[in-house]
C-alpha cells in the first residue's frame, strides 16, 4: 500500500512538474515513477517517522508566512540607498536529530530569502547558517528555534 501511494505521489509530482494532466502524460509519469521506485528498491527502508497532519499544516502555514516576512525584509533592505547590513555564519545549536529533520530544517532556513544552510557539523549538534543581516546571532537563533525548528518537532514526534 505504501509503494502504491508513493507511486500516485511521484506521478503526481510528475504531472505537475510537466504541466499537464494529460491521460497520456500521466501514464508516461506513472511508468517514470515504477523505473525510479524499481531502481532505488534496495536503498529504500520502511519509515519510522510520526507524522501528525496538523502539525504538517502548521509547519506549511508558518513556512509561507516567513517566506512572505522575509522576502519583504529582504526587499526593504537592499532598496535602501545605505545598506547597512552585517552578513556572517553563525551556529544554530540543534535540537532535531534526525536526517530527516535535519535536513527538513536546512532546507526551510535555505528558501527563506536572507538565509542560507551552509553545513552541519560532524557531530550534527550545530547547523551553520549564513544571513544576510547577522546584526543579532542570537535573536535569528531564537526565531528559528521557536518557528521551524519547534514545528518540525510538533509535525514528526
Amino acid at each position: 500500500m505504501t509503494r502504491l501511494l508513493v507511486l500516485l505521489v511521484f506521478t503526481l509530482i510528475w504531472a505537475a512538474v510537466t504541466g499537464s494532466f494529460a491521460p497520456l502524460n500521466l501514464g508516461f509519469g506513472l511508468v517514470l515513477s515504477a523505473l525510479a521506485l524499481f531502481l532505488i528498491r534496495e536503498n529504500v527502508q520502511p519509515s519510522r517517522i510520526a507524522v501528525r497532519p496538523l502539525g504538517v499544516l502548521a509547519l506549511t502555514l508558518l513556512f509561507f508566512k516567513e517566506l512572505a516576512l522575509s522576502a519583504f525584509k529582504v526587499a526593504v533592505l537592499v532598496s535602501r540607498p545605505k545598506m547597512d547590513l552585517k552578513p556572517g555564519i553563525f551556529a544554530f545549536p540543534l535540537r532535531v536529530d534526525r536526517d530527516f529533520e535535519i535536513t527538513l530544517l536546512a532546507n526551510l532556513i535555505t528558501l527563506t530569502p536572507g538565509t542560507l544552510s551552509v553545513d552541519v557539523s560532524d557531530d550534527r549538534r550545530f547547523l551553520y547558517v549564513h544571513a544576510l543581516d547577522c546584526a543579532d546571532p542570537q535573536a535569528t537563533i531564537r526565531d528559528i528555534a521557536d518557528g521551524f525548528e519547534a514545528k518540525i518537532l510538533e509535525a514528526f514526534r
